[in-house]
C-alpha cells in the first residue's frame, strides 16, 4: 500500500537547476517554452553545455550584445550617483550598449518598474540574470558598484543590506528570518568600524549562506 503521509523533501540541487533553466529561458526567449525545456534538460542529462547563443539566434536575437558585468558598470557610471532614473533614459542606455530589448522588458517586468526606477533595484535584477544564485548576484553587484582599486570589491554594508533584502524578496525562496540571521551575523561578527563589506566577507566565509 502506498504511503500517502510520507513527507516530501526538496532535493538540495533543485533550486539552482531551476534558476539556471530560468536564466537560459530569459536569454533565449523561446517561442515554444515546453520544447525549449525538453531540449535544455536533454542537453543537461547528457552533460552537454546548452547552446544559448545559438538558440537566441534562431529567434532573431543574434544582433544583440551579450549582457556582461562590464556593461552594467558602464551603465552605473552613466547613472552618476543618482538613486532614481527614468525608464526612458535607462532604455536609451541599454540600447546604446546594443542589449536585447526583450531582456530589458523582462527586467522591467520582474521588478514591476514604471516610469521612475530605483537604479539599485534594476541593477540587482539585471545582475541576477548573470549571477543565478543570490551570492553570485551580490558579488556581481558589488563589482559593479565598487570604485576602489586594489583588493576585493567592497561597498557600504548598508547598501549590501538593502540589496540582499530586495533580492531575497524577489527570489521568494529565501525566508525573511534567514536574511535577518545572515545580516545580523555579518554586522556583529564580520563588519568592522568602517561599515564596509567586501566580496570575500560573504563568498569565502563558510558561516555565510545567502541562498
Amino acid at each position: 500500500m502506498a504511503q500517502t503521509d510520507k513527507q516530501s523533501c526538496i532535493p538540495p540541487e533543485l533550486p539552482e537547476i531551476l534558476k539556471k533553466f530560468a536564466r537560459a529561458a530569459i536569454l533565449v526567449q523561446p517561442q515554444d517554452l515546453l520544447q525549449f525545456g525538453v531540449d535544455y534538460f536533454e542537453a543537461v542529462c547528457h552533460g552537454e553545455s546548452f547552446p544559448v547563443r545559438e538558440q537566441s539566434e534562431q529567434v532573431g536575437l543574434c544582433y544583440w550584445a551579450e549582457l556582461t558585468p562590464e556593461q552594467l558598470k558602464t551603465m552605473h557610471s552613466q547613472v552618476a550617483g543618482r538613486l532614481i532614473i527614468s525608464a526612458d533614459e535607462l532604455a536609451q542606455m541599454w540600447q546604446a550598449l546594443n542589449l536585447s530589448t526583450d531582456l530589458f522588458s523582462n527586467v522591467m517586468y520582474m521588478g514591476r518598474f514604471t516610469e521612475k526606477i530605483e537604479w539599485l533595484k534594476f541593477l540587482a535584477l539585471a545582475s541576477s540574470i548573470l549571477g543565478i544564485t543570490t551570492g553570485r548576484t551580490l558579488k556581481i553587484v558589488c563589482e559593479v558598484l565598487c570604485d576602489h582599486d586594489g583588493g576585493p570589491p567592497r561597498i557600504p554594508f548598508s547598501t549590501f543590506q538593502f540589496l540582499y533584502t530586495y533580492i531575497a524578496e524577489m527570489d521568494r525562496e529565501i525566508s525573511a528570518s534567514h536574511v535577518s540571521r545572515m545580516l545580523s551575523y555579518l554586522e556583529q561578527e564580520v563588519i568592522g568600524p568602517d561599515g564596509i563589506i567586501t566580496v570575500n566577507d560573504f563568498t569565502q566565509n563558510p558561516r555565510v549562506w545567502l541562498d
